[in-house]
């Protein structure tokens, strides 16, 4: 069986035997699980859920599409799929840039890798063709050094390169992939996985030209490309130099969440804070603003390349992202946005997410703040976040325990409440207090805490695709069941998350059946989605996460009170929890033997 979209050809990667193998991609496989997210969580599935995260056995997975590389609008991105060291959960992260089409042009659609080098080594992909190449001279670079030596090495035009700086290399568990356009595969800890193996990078080298990915059917494909292009130029928050994340990039979210009480403030004691206007997407665009960069088929441009051009924090950084500016702002009570983005592209050179950087800190802040630790670190102190920043990159010090994770830490001081994380992954930038849906989200994300496996604030925030009482509690388990297996499924096609302000879910089933000649309608396209969200679930009930306590909130959204416009209230998790196993078909957050033969996980 042949699939419109695919090269059908992976490369498989031992880097203990320094073998590499071009394997035939299995069709049926790719039918039933999409590609991208979906298919690489059902081959670390295949490679068993008891493996070890940093062992040679865990798989690492880089996964492309159906329409990657193709005119597909916002169709730029890659997954990154393996058993993470941070949560012990399956974990996919993404990233943006050009890396995942030029993948697909270079004649493959995924890479996985399993194994450990003796030494450190890249992987060169060119023209059909891929090799280990030693990266001796690359190991503790930073990433921003190894991408400029590689280019020097294999020419800048055509060339992607995705990386690990220091932090990957050194275990730390939070550590990711950057690109050479600052996108990141940050969450999980992919980084280390590949640090784990020895992988410094990736480096592809492929045109365009003459290697777009063949539409089944071209003439309908081009016409359900356009007729998505048009939704998404049209849309008030995507539309191209109008929309709110064209003009603002994701930033423009951090008024929007202060002013309705949901922005986690000071390690989430406070929900609301009127000097969050100091990192807001206004205030960068006006002061900080260079340049709108943007990913392969993307009309949208939502990234903010940013420059401090004199003082302590000179620096240039495509990446000052709503995520990023909050986790090391407001977060950590930092309303300076020059310092804000020294340290995102601290982190990025180090290869480090920023996210769970951020809340390592405001985890030792709160302890300091405490005396549970005999350390000073304070809310607000830039210059101390950015010496400990280089120091958990380096597992150095204090650093050394904050890069074990901010979960695992909070336990190791005796004070397990201090870490707003969820299986040991830390919260993104929206207060369950004042958002009961995401709130949801984040106790049942089959990667921890995450905003991105069901983005409830579309609709309790933005309206989209129609408004929901952000406070109300009753119905959102349906809602999130909704938004999980819709972003299942774009992640596996794998369609950028904020096409889903513009397109429906008849858009990206239009999009798929033209592209790989396999009918599919909006019902399907949610059935698959629910098919890779239950598979990830089960893997995650079979490597122990098989409680009803695992999908738990921390106690401070359960008992503390939010401030601001979100006032008196708490997350109502338990009553939502009940309507979502219920809406799910799960017995207390475990899969059921009906619900996988249901949709064909197992055999009947």
């Amino acid at each position: 069986m042949t699939l419109g979209g695919f090269t059908h050809r992976e490369l498989v990667v031992d880097l203990t035997s320094a073998r590499i193998v071009v394997r035939p991609l299995d069709a049926s496989l790719a039918r039933l699980y999409i590609g991208g997210r979906g298919l690489g969580v059902k081959y670390v599935f295949d490679n068993g859920p008891q493996v070890e995260p940093l062992s040679p056995d865990n798989l690492l997975c880089i996964m492309t599409g159906p329409v990657t590389g193709s005119l597909a609008p916002m169709s730029g991105r890659l997954a990154v799929v393996t058993k993470s060291p941070l949560t012990g959960t399956v974990t996919d992260s993404h990233m943006g840039g050009w890396t995942a089409a030029r993948l697909k042009w270079a004649g493959f659609d995924n890479i996985l890798i399993k194994g450990r080098s003796d030494s450190p080594v890249y992987l060169y992909i060119e023209n059909g063709k891929a090799e280990l190449r030693d990266a001796g001279d690359l190991w503790g670079l930073g990433v921003r050094a190894t991408i400029a030596r590689l280019k020097e090495r294999h020419g800048e035009e055509d060339l992607s390169v995705m990386a690990i700086g220091p932090a990957g290399e050194n275990l730390v568990r939070y550590a990711g992939f950057i690109n050479e356009h600052d996108r990141a595969a940050g969450r999980g800890g992919t980084g280390a996985v590949a640090g784990s193996k020895r992988l410094k990078a990736i480096v592809i080298k492929a045109s365009q030209k003459g290697n777009m990915p063949e539409p089944a059917d071209q003439a309908s494909f081009r016409k359900a490309t356009q007729k998505a292009l048009k939704a998404i130029v049209e849309s008030p928050v995507t539309a191209p130099k109008k929309g709110g994340l064209s003009v603002y990039g994701t930033n423009v979210l951090t008024n929007i969440i202060n002013e309705v009480g949901a922005l986690p403030t000071m390690n989430s004691k406070f929900t609301y804070d009127d000097r969050a206007e100091g990192h807001s997407g206004e205030t960068v665009n006006r002061t900080l603003l260079v340049a709108d960069n943007t990913c392969h088929a993307c009309p949208v441009a939502c990234k903010k390349e940013v420059e401090v051009k004199s003082g302590k924090y000179k620096t240039r950084t495509e990446s000052f992202e709503y995520e990023s500016g909050w986790s090391l702002g407001a977060n950590c009570g930092l309303f300076d946005a020059e310092a804000i983005a020294y340290m995102i592209d601290r982190c990025n050179d180090y290869g480090i997410d920023t996210i769970e950087v951020g809340h390592a800190l405001s985890v030792a802040m709160e302890a300091a703040e405490r005396g549970l630790i005999n350390e000073t670190v304070r809310f607000g102190d830039a210059d101390r976040m950015i010496a400990l920043i280089e120091d958990i990159a380096h597992r150095r010090g204090l650093g050394a325990k904050l890069a074990e994770g901010p979960a695992r830490f909070a336990r190791e001081i005796g004070a397990p409440e201090l870490s707003m994380s969820v299986k040991g992954q830390s919260i993104p930038a929206y207060d369950p207090r004042g958002i009961q849906g995401i709130g949801l989200g984040y106790a049942t994300s089959n990667r921890g805490a995450c905003h991105l496996r069901g983005y409830t604030v579309a609709a309790e925030i933005m309206g989209i695709p129609e408004p929901v009482d952000r406070l109300a509690v009753q119905g959102k388990g349906a809602l999130l069941k909704t938004f999980q297996d819709l972003h299942a499924f774009s992640d596996s096609m794998d369609i950028c998350k904020f096409s889903s302000f513009a397109e429906n879910v008849e858009h990206y089933a239009e999009q798929y059946s033209t592209m790989t000649g396999i009918p599919m309608t909006a019902e399907d396209v949610l059935k698959a989605g629910e098919r890779i969200y239950n598979l990830e679930r089960y893997y995650n009930n079979l490597a122990g996460f098989n409680r009803r306590e695992d999908d738990l909130l921390p106690e401070r959204f359960l008992k503390e009170p939010g401030t601001g416009h979100s006032a008196g209230a708490v997350s109502h998790l338990e009553e939502m929890l009940d309507e979502y196993y219920r809406v799910r078909g799960w017995r207390d957050g475990v899969v059921t033997d009906e619900k996988l033969r249901e949709l064909g996980i197992v055999s009947a």
